[in-house]
């Protein structure tokens, strides 16, 4: 079918480079002349995914968005979270009455608190059985490379997250299908916390155990908000969750790890941004963890504690003495 792909960066390009594989014929959209020039043209995207050094011939790219959407079947959305309701606005009415729209973002809007189906859905204004999260373990470098990986396609619709499955199933990418949007949701936007503070642990000099227990700990912590907002907690053991948070957490491929890990070393939040050439999107979600936290009734030292990291400043020795401020409790 035809498909487009809303943004050109690394994940929504190598995505892109998934869906062509797959059959598709794919119409990357992005707002930057140089980088939809560099698809159209030159087959690739240095700017974005300078590892890939040819893209496939099914893919092409524009500027212009009636264009881009015009007969796609399925829009793909791989815009960053905290610009995407801005984003998405202006395709509103240009989208196919029929045609699913599928999030590749991970993210809580800052300000709104809202998972990324909830601002997809009201930008696009959308019923719930035309909207797909795809979240897993699935960083782009290496979904670019080709290497075997698998990812979760959710829809309220389960017929429909088969639809989209198989719109993005190849012989090295593999999607699995589930109706627990929130589940998904939450899995791919609280994980970047997690990543956050276990890359900060690395940062610091820390070890295996200190890190499994961040980690861990972190795990029933989102565990625990996800099931309270709605989730079904079996999503959290899977590959959304489980997977996803294994190869978020030990990657410096991950944005959210390494900008972790350069506050560990003593960065400053501004300087671990100049680093990272921006910031991590675990770094605006851990505020709204920490609300969704408190409205939801459940606890959350983690996060808290990565409040106060990004908030004041203090160094991983305080963070980590923080989790050991509830007393005993139960695992």
């Amino acid at each position: 079918m035809r498909v487009t792909v809303l943004g050109a960066g690394a994940w929504g390009t190598a995505f892109g480079q998934v869906l062509a594989d797959a059959g598709n014929e794919v119409v990357m959209w992005a707002k930057e002349p140089e980088i939809v020039a560099a698809i159209r043209d030159g087959h690739g995207n240095p700017f974005r995914l300078p590892s890939v050094d040819r893209l496939p011939d099914a893919m092409t790219a524009t500027g212009d968005r009636a264009e881009a959407v015009e007969g796609s079947e399925l829009v793909v959305v791989a815009i960053a979270a905290q610009f995407a309701r801005v984003a998405l606005e202006p395709f509103r009415g240009l989208i196919l009455g029929d045609a699913v729209v599928a999030s590749l973002m991970k993210g809580i809007e800052r300000g709104t608190d809202r998972r990324m189906d909830e601002v997809v859905r009201s930008a696009l204004d959308l019923p719930v059985e035309r909207f797909a999260a795809i979240s897993g373990p699935n960083l782009s470098k290496e979904v670019a490379a080709r290497q075997p990986a698998a990812t979760v396609v959710a829809c309220a619709d389960i017929d429909v997250a088969r639809r989209v499955a198989e719109a993005c199933t190849t012989d090295y990418f593999r999607a699995f299908v589930s109706r627990d949007v929130i589940g998904l949701e939450m899995c791919g936007s609280l994980k970047n916390v997690v990543a956050l503070a276990v890359g900060m642990v690395r940062g610091a000099g820390y070890g295996e155990n200190t890190a499994a227990m961040v980690e861990t700990r972190g795990l029933a912590e989102l565990t625990a908000l996800g099931t309270a907002a709605g989730a079904d907690p079996r999503t959290f053991a899977g590959l959304a969750g489980v997977g996803d948070l294994v190869a978020t957490c030990g990657s410096p491929l991950s944005r959210n790890y390494t900008f972790g890990a350069n506050l560990g070393r003593g960065m400053s939040v501004e300087e671990a941004t100049k680093a990272s050439n921006g910031v991590a999107e675990g770094v605006p979600t851990t505020a709204a963890v920490i609300g969704l936290g408190d409205r939801l009734g459940v606890p959350t030292p983690l996060a808290s504690a990565m409040g106060r990291v990004l908030e004041e400043g203090i160094p991983c020795s305080r963070m980590l003495s923080l989790l050991f401020d509830e007393g005993i409790g139960e695992e």
